[in-house]
């Protein structure tokens, strides 16, 4: 068996913190001399207005290993949302990211040689919200990504979990819109 990472893909929601507060990214991790390498050079050469994709750093100058990718599932378009998710779940992200490293989720001998790309999501309310809980946000943020990030590396669920808790489970959205909620 190699020891490659080629491709691994995770996902997790944290909620059940303040108003705006929960997170769901989505990641792709693998080896920076194959298909995630190619595809994070070719988003971070890519920028697109209201899509602009940035690295994980915990402070200006200071990028995180392995490098990620942070690109927003929302279109971006006021700099108060921008500055929040450009700042507080930025650095939330690179946090989870050493996070995982930490816990061996990621192999630290492989810092150099792993990118991910991360999409986030920031729930836009954060706009409105004069009171935004913004040490809840980063909190929720790092520990969405670190669980991302661990569900990738196991390969979860596993597709024996998935088979047999199938017809168990319902989107949400789909039950509120079966429930005429939507």
């Amino acid at each position: 068996m190699s020891d490659r990472i080629i491709l691994r893909t995770g996902e997790a929601l944290v909620a059940g913190g303040p108003p705006f507060t929960a997170a769901e990214p989505e990641v792709v991790i693998g080896e920076l001399d194959g298909p995630v390498g190619t595809a994070l050079a070719t988003l971070t050469g890519d920028q697109t207005k209201g899509h602009s994709k940035v690295f994980a750093i915990l402070n200006t100058d200071i990028q995180v290993r392995p490098v990620t990718l942070c690109v927003s599932k929302v279109t971006v378009n006021n700099s108060r949302y921008t500055n929040i998710l450009m700042g507080t779940v930025q650095a939330a992200i690179a946090n989870g990211v050493l996070d995982a490293v930490r816990a061996g989720d990621l192999p630290k001998e492989k810092a150099n040689d792993l990118g991910i790309i991360c999409s986030v999501w920031l729930n836009p309310g954060v706009i409105d919200d004069d009171n935004l809980d913004h040490k809840a946000l980063f909190e929720i943020h790092r520990k969405a990504m670190a669980q991302a990030i661990h569900k990738a590396m196991a390969s979860e669920p596993s597709i024996d979990w998935l088979l047999e808790n199938q017809d168990k489970i319902t989107h949400k959205y789909y039950q509120m819109g079966l429930d005429g909620k939507i």
